[in-house]
């Protein structure tokens, strides 16, 4: 087997082009994913920002949303940032009742918690596992972690929030790194991959 992982970007909504480019950078195979049979010929997915409920009502309406969560809870490895870290929530606070979430990391997520677009900022975060020193981290209307689970591993917090968590193969961020031009984020998931083809 191929050591070089095939990684998907979910493209229903958000900066799918800017992961493509992130993850090719960290020696993936990178592709588009929008259907249940491209999904089932990835190694692993990234769910990208964008907007939440968008997020999750085109995940069913391209009938995504189980396929979705059938390879999430057979371990298929996930990383989601932003509105990626809500849909991986197992419990959402603030989202629409409507709102869908794939599961897979016993968290507890806050919709918005950092504040509007307007108040959207960049900050260097210490992140537990990447060598360097610390990643730039671009949030946008960003979301924070309220809590974990046991099972649950806390890599980085700002301002005393939790922003950077990962359980088994499923790793999820408050920012977006792959906005910043700093692609040791995904080398990281990249590398999480691998471990496990």
């Amino acid at each position: 087997m191929t050591n070089t992982p095939v990684i998907g970007v979910l493209a229903l909504q958000g900066d799918v082009r800017e992961h493509l480019i992130a993850l090719a950078a960290a020696d993936a195979v990178a592709r588009p994913i929008r259907r249940p049979e491209e999904l089932a010929e990835v190694d692993a997915l990234v769910i990208p920002g964008g907007e939440s409920t968008t997020m999750s009502k085109l995940a069913v309406l391209f009938g995504m949303l189980e396929p979705l969560r059938e390879r999430v809870a057979a371990g298929m490895p996930v990383y989601g940032t932003c509105a990626g870290m809500i849909m991986l929530a197992d419990k959402l606070l603030d989202g629409r009742e409507d709102q869908e979430t794939l599961g897979g990391i016993d968290m507890i997520v806050r919709r918005n918690a950092f504040g509007r677009q307007n108040e959207s900022f960049e900050a260097k975060i210490d992140f537990a596992g990447i060598a360097g020193g610390p990643v730039e981290g671009v949030f946008i209307r960003a979301p924070w972690v309220e809590s974990v689970g046991a099972a649950a591993e806390v890599l980085a917090t700002y301002d005393g929030h939790t922003v950077a968590v990962r359980q088994g193969n499923v790793l999820a961020t408050s920012f977006h790194p792959e906005l910043t031009g700093d692609d040791r984020v995904h080398a990281y998931f990249v590398d999480m991959v691998r471990a496990g083809l």
